[in-house]
């Protein structure tokens, strides 16, 4: 497998900074051909680095809402419910689970009334404590500088290093660690499909 190289990541900043520039002007950047581009990004978008193309709203400006930093401590087995309920909740617009598990959401809180919010949001005792920052002003400006990027092998799970293998398998691109596991792979995938076609339903 070919390690990401610095087009690569260059590819990805000018796609950070705007989604939609045209693979021609990022092509201009970074020295290729606008074919070659696109290729590129074919390849990030298989491997699982992009995952989607997106539009960055600035929220605050549809709607209103004090910014806040919630904190919030829940039982642990309460943790994966809370954590869907926020990302689910239409006043948060950022979500981070801490080592301890905690949870911290930006937020705009109508009114910046957070305990009303969390009442109106979570399930009645499912909150242990919590703690608010009120923010002036927040911005989110991701950067893949100095990014390591780990592609998870498709039959283990271990790290893919520049001894792994990329295979097409099914109609979609896999990276495995290590020709073992591409082959185990393919066979499993062929027993799969083999069993799929003697189904009669």
């Amino acid at each position: 497998m070919r390690d990401l190289d610095e087009t690569d990541l260059e590819i990805l900043r000018l796609l950070m900074s705007d989604a939609r520039k045209p693979w021609a002007e990022i092509a201009e950047v970074v020295d290729l051909s606008p074919p070659a581009v696109s290729d590129r990004v074919d390849r990030l978008r298989e491997i699982g680095i992009v995952r989607r193309f997106t539009v960055d709203i600035d929220r605050s400006k549809l709607r209103e809402g004090v910014p806040v930093l919630v904190r919030i401590e829940t039982a642990t087995e309460a943790t994966d419910d809370v954590r869907s309920t926020l990302r689910d909740a239409e006043a948060v617009e950022h979500l981070f689970t801490t080592a301890e598990r905690d949870l911290i959401c930006y937020a705009r809180v109508p009114a910046g009334n957070v305990p009303q919010w969390l009442d109106a949001t979570l399930a009645e005792g499912v909150v242990d404590d919590y703690e608010v920052t009120l923010l002036t002003e927040g911005e989110w400006t991701p950067t893949v500088g100095g990014t390591g990027f780990a592609l998870s092998c498709a039959e283990c799970g271990n790290t893919v290093t520049s001894e792994g293998t990329t295979a097409r398998i099914g109609g979609d691109r896999h990276q495995f660690c290590c020709p073992s596991c591409e082959s185990r792979f393919e066979s499993r995938y062929e027993r799969f499909e083999a069993g799929a076609a003697d189904d009669p339903t």
